[in-house]
Order: C-alpha cells, then sequence, then structure tokens
C-alpha cells in the first residue's frame, strides 16, 4: 500500500467519523446564519473535510512506520494518534478538540480516571492501544507478536481498570475541602424569544424566581447561564443589573451572571463575559471568554469565505477574546468561569486551577444546538475536566444540560434539554492537585516528540 492510499483511507475514516458527530453544526449554521441548506452542509462539510486530515496524516505515518518497522510499528500507534490529537487541538482557528477520542470513556469512571495523570489524551491513547493490538492480531502472523501486542495492551486496560475502580470507590476528595450548596438556574430561553423585544423583562424575571426557588432551596451561590441577560447588557444597563443586585443582596448570596460586555473605543471590542455579583450587590469581577466559536462568536478569514455572507452579518462584527484566565473570589475562595465550548480545553482549564481555582464552573447556551446530540456531548467533555483537575465542575446550560461533576467524574446531579427549572446541589472547594494539574500536556507532547523521532529514524530504514 502506498503512503497516498494510507492517507485516503485515512481521510475517508475521519470523513465518517466527523460527519456522525458533528452533523449538528448544519443546522447551527443554517439557523443562525439564515444561510440554504446546500451553503449550510458546505460549511460543515470543509470543517469535516479540515478534522478529517487528522486520521489521514495517522494512517500516512502509521504506513511509514509499518514499511520501516513492520507489526512492532502497530504499537506505536497510540502515541500517533496522541500526537494527531493534540495537533487539533490547536491548528487553525484555535483548534477545534471536540469529540477527542478519550471521551468515548468520560461514562466508563474507571479507564477514565486515567485522565487525572496524562489526561483526556492519555485515555485516548488506551483506546487506541486496543485497537493496535487487535490490528496487530490481524495483520501479521507472528505469534510472538500478536502475544506481547495482547499481553501488553492487556495488562495496561486492566491495570488502568482495577486502579480506577479503588480510587473512585475510595474518593477521598469527595470528603474534603468546603462544601458549598449550588444553584444553577436553567432559563430555556429560545433564541427567537431572546430576540423579542416583548419577552425580555420576562425573561429576567423568569430568571429571578428561579433564583429565589433555589437560594430557597439552600444555595450558597447561584449561576445563570451564558448570556442569561440577553438583550440585555449586564454593566450597561443598571435596571436590568439591579434585579440581580437586589437578590444578591437580600439573600446574602452571590450570583454568577452571564452576559455580553462591550468596551468603548476607536473601534469597540465585544466581549463574551461572565459578571460576579458579590453577597453585598456589589461587583466581584469578571471573565472574558478566551477562546471564541468560529462561525459562531466571529467568522474566520471573512474574505475569503465570501459565500457565508449571511453568517458573517448575522455576527456582525463579532467578538473579541479575553487574554486572561482570572479566578473570581467567592466567600474568601476562588472559582473560575469557563464560557460556552472553552470547558473542552484542556489546558485553559489547568490554567484556572494554577491560578488557584477551587471550584470549576462553565456556564453555556447550548440553545443553538438544537434537539441533537451535541448538548451530551459537551456535557460529557466538561465531565472529564473535573477528572483531569480533580474540582468539582458545575454547569449552568440555558435550555441543558445543567448538572454538578465530582472530582471522579461521577455526575450527582443534572437536568434534561429544553426544560425550564432550577437545580441545587452540593460542590466542595478543593486546593489538593493531580498529576495532570501539576504536569499538564506532557504525555501528549512526548507523544508527539517519540512521533517525530520514529519517523526520522524511519528514513534510515527501507
Amino acid at each position: 500500500m502506498s503512503l497516498a492510499r494510507a492517507f485516503a483511507l485515512g481521510l475517508t475514516t475521519g470523513l465518517v467519523y466527523f460527519t456522525a458527530t458533528l452533523y449538528w453544526i448544519t443546522l447551527v449554521v443554517r439557523r443562525y446564519g439564515d444561510l440554504p441548506v446546500v451553503v449550510a452542509v458546505f460549511v460543515n462539510a470543509l470543517l469535516v473535510a479540515y478534522l478529517a486530515l487528522f486520521p489521514a496524516v495517522f494512517a500516512m505515518v502509521m504506513r511509514r512506520l509499518w514499511i520501516a518497522y513492520r507489526a512492532p510499528a502497530l504499537m506505536a500507534a497510540p502515541l500517533v494518534w496522541t500526537a494527531t490529537e493534540l495537533g487539533r487541538t490547536y491548528l487553525l482557528f484555535n483548534g477545534f478538540p471536540w469529540v477527542l477520542l478519550g471521551y468515548s470513556q468520560a461514562t466508563t469512571l474507571p479507564i477514565a480516571q486515567l485522565a487525572s495523570v496524562f489526561g483526556v489524551y492519555g485515555v485516548s491513547a488506551v483506546v487506541a492501544s486496543v485497537s493496535a493490538a487487535a490490528a496487530t492480531c490481524v495483520a501479521t502472523r507472528s505469534r510472538r507478536h500478536r502475544s506481547v501486542a495482547v499481553s501488553v495492551v492487556a495488562v495496561i486496560v486492566i491495570g488502568t481498570a482495577v486502579w480506577g475502580a479503588v480510587r473512585t470507590s475510595r474518593a477521598p476528595w469527595t470528603r474534603e475541602g468546603q462544601p458549598v450548596k449550588v444553584g444553577l438556574v436553567q432559563g430555556n430561553v429560545s433564541d427567537e424569544q431572546r430576540r423579542d423585544p416583548a419577552q425580555s423583562l420576562r425573561i429576567i424575571q423568569d430568571q429571578v424566581r428561579l433564583t429565589r426557588q433555589a437560594i430557597g432551596a439552600g444555595a450558597e451561590l447561584v449561576l445563570w447561564a451564558e448570556s442569561a441577560m440577553t438583550p440585555y447588557r449586564f454593566a450597561d444597563n443598571p435596571d436590568a443589573a439591579e434585579f440581580v443586585r437586589k437578590v444578591a443582596r437580600e439573600s446574602r448570596v452571590p450570583i454568577l451572571v452571564g452576559s455580553d460586555q462591550v468596551e468603548r473605543g476607536r473601534p469597540d471590542r465585544w466581549y463574551n463575559s461572565a459578571f460576579l455579583v458579590r453577597a453585598d450587590g456589589a461587583d466581584a469581577g469578571f471573565y472574558r471568554k478566551m477562546h471564541l466559536v468560529p462561525f459562531g462568536e466571529y467568522v474566520p478569514m471573512k474574505r475569503l469565505l465570501f459565500f457565508v455572507g449571511p453568517l458573517v452579518e448575522a455576527i456582525g462584527i463579532g467578538f473579541d477574546a479575553g487574554e486572561d484566565p482570572i479566578v473570581l473570589p467567592v466567600g474568601g475562595h476562588a472559582i473560575s468561569v469557563a464560557i460556552c465550548y472553552e470547558i473542552v480545553y484542556p489546558a485553559l482549564i489547568r490554567q484556572f486551577v494554577l491560578r488557584g481555582s477551587e471550584l470549576l464552573t462553565t456556564i453555556t447556551n447550548d440553545a443553538w444546538f438544537g434537539n441533537t446530540s451535541a448538548p451530551y456531548q459537551h456535557f460529557a467533555q466538561a465531565s472529564m475536566r473535573a477528572i483531569e483537575e480533580g474540582r468539582y465542575v458545575v454547569r449552568a446550560a440555558n435550555t441543558g444540560i445543567s448538572g454538578i461533576v465530582d472530582p471522579y467524574g461521577r455526575v450527582l446531579e443534572q437536568t434534561g434539554i429544553y426544560e425550564q427549572g432550577m437545580l441545587v446541589g452540593e460542590a466542595r472547594f478543593l486546593t489538593t492537585a493531580t498529576p495532570y494539574a501539576r504536569w499538564g500536556d506532557a504525555f501528549a507532547y512526548g507523544a508527539t516528540v517519540v512521533t517525530a523521532v520514529l519517523l526520522l529514524l524511519a528514513r534510515r530504514v527501507q
């Protein structure tokens, strides 16, 4: 098999995988940008084709290693795959690390615990190793190669599962730190409702009502979803902001609110932000989203992608990216806020923890996903951050899924999608650190280095 054929087969695999998992982007682009179906499909196809390049590169690299090393090269597959996932996290449009292979184990908690050491990339490598062992059994007649591959992978998988099961059963961090009851407000507001001026006041009042219910149920910290104040801007509309401040003052409970923010200048700069209101109603600070959604919060390469003009018009000038992973103070503790799909960036969440975050919060508006698999994918990826960082994750989503996840990835509370309500559950402020929080993506970078070295050495082998 030629390298070109390997590339083509890998590309085909990627096209199938990403089309099946990211089909909903067509619905988002069509609805948000009011584009014809054909154009929306084409925009999604461009993204899918780009993402498919990474499995294609993986296949081509593996073919080259096979030529050089034969069957033993297959056991390098987990490292090569990890290297391509790391590339997908950072290359082009700030990367798009959605549905990495390791997320398939988000609900298989014993295996998922490996993320506390090596991050989600380590979990991806374990999954890939099983396929590598299977491929070795098919691709070679050597009993020795087969037995070695199967034995090594069996030890890794069984060892990980046993260790992970013990880790989750003991769960010491669920008994450490200071407990805090968190209230999550799920307004279930559609984009159409949010654009209707006649409903703006009712939307705010509904969320205030749900906030009071959450506080009545014992909430000591309340989260509103991303863009919960829209069409109002928290910093620019004192009357709308007073609804939130009044509840905070009367109940002595801090409230985190998602809202657009504008910084006046030439030109004006717009941010997708989160504001924290202290228990006395005063401002405690704000966080500006750092990782923006391409084709959702800004349009990359506007001139080149002229055919998505309606989408460009719908987004307008787009948002600007924040620059500082700040943490916010809550009762002598520090919390962080990841807005929308920022939660799928492991390195960013790690920056929050290094800054001192004791509780990971994330707010999102998944209304634009529709009734698809996307909200479930989003929530599963957020759960993996809890394991990596050894922190509770609390998530407020406008249309769901809102929920609380413990440091071992166990979902303690969660809502359904497209239902209005509130949820109150217990989390904890934690200061402990996982190996991943200390070392970050050292494993993924190491896998990339090993892949590069193997390719260089392969040049000497014909």
